[in-house]
């Protein structure tokens, strides 16, 4: 990379229609020259949940390329960057509503944005989902400050992926949510044992699909997430596969004083993830 130059950037809020409100995320525009070291230096820079660099596609197909950037390092996918990337983008192209194809590390996801000065609604189709192994209920929830009894008998902790591998951990009453003390080294060491990104906790009234959730993971300033559009996806093809529900309504980031909606349907095999944004700065950065 040559000498910083000023480039475009967003600051948005996905998942909820509240300023400083859901999940926020700086966009950095024609980022194409911009190195990994770069791009890594700027997300801890912002010590957003992540960061993410529009680059021009390199796969037949996409519309553009989406670099999605931890304080920790880059993601093969991510959900609420995904949305909040199509928004700034639409944004940017001067489009009211737009249909895109994003490339990812994990392939090419279908997103929409519809925008309406700085407030918009955005969705996207995430990967077809994989199932990987169940995990001991007692030590999920005792990384969490939980006990065994907290965990559902009929739906246990299970590995699973829309895009990027989440641990999905459905709780037997919402109340528990308000009783986590997670410990970061043992949530650190479950999820690099699971190869997965988020330790997702969910309970859900299954006669509505109301969801609540919390999502623990080391990768963001922390350990908790707002909202995560990449564990929702997964939590609804779980759901939908061993409960029969396959619509959701998520409630997350309540007890981060940062709450988040986030809508999930299964949309024939695959999860379709959405939500509002909305815009907190247009600006420029020199990177």
């Amino acid at each position: 990379m040559g000498a910083p130059r000023a480039r475009r950037y967003t600051l948005l809020d996905v998942f909820t229609e509240v300023p400083c409100q859901g999940n926020a995320l700086a966009v950095v525009h024609d980022a194409d020259d911009v190195d990994d070291a770069a791009m890594l230096a700027f997300a801890r820079e912002t010590r957003l949940s992540e960061t993410t660099f529009v680059q021009s596609p390199s796969a037949e197909g996409a519309d553009y390329r989406n670099r999605i950037w931890t304080v920790a390092g880059e993601l093969p996918f991510a959900g609420h960057p995904s949305l909040g990337t199509a928004v700034a983008v639409a944004r940017e192209r001067g489009q009211g509503e737009a249909r895109y194809v994003q490339q990812t590390t994990a392939g090419l996801q279908r997103v929409e944005a519809r925008v309406e000065g700085h407030h918009a609604q955005a969705s996207m189709h995430q990967e077809p989902p994989q199932f990987g192994a169940e995990l001991d209920p007692a030590r999920v929830m005792a990384a969490v400050g939980l006990d065994a009894g907290d965990a559902l008998p009929d739906l246990p902790p299970q590995r699973v992926s829309t895009g990027a591998w989440q641990v999905i951990a459905p709780l037997a009453d919402a109340s528990a949510l308000n009783r986590v003390k997670a410990d970061a080294a043992a949530v650190a060491r479950l999820l690099d044992e699971a190869d997965a990104v988020v330790l997702y906790l969910a309970w859900c009234d299954r006669a509505t699909g109301a969801v609540r959730a919390r999502g623990l993971t080391p990768v963001v300033q922390g350990g908790e997430d707002p909202a995560t559009g990449s564990a929702a996806g997964p939590l609804c093809a779980y759901l939908a596969l061993r409960a029969g529900v396959a619509r959701l309504v998520i409630g997350q980031g309540v007890e981060m004083g940062r709450a988040s909606r986030l809508h999930a349907e299964m949309d024939g095999d695959v999860p379709r993830v959405s939500g509002a944004a909305v815009v907190l700065v247009d600006g420029t950065v020199r990177l």
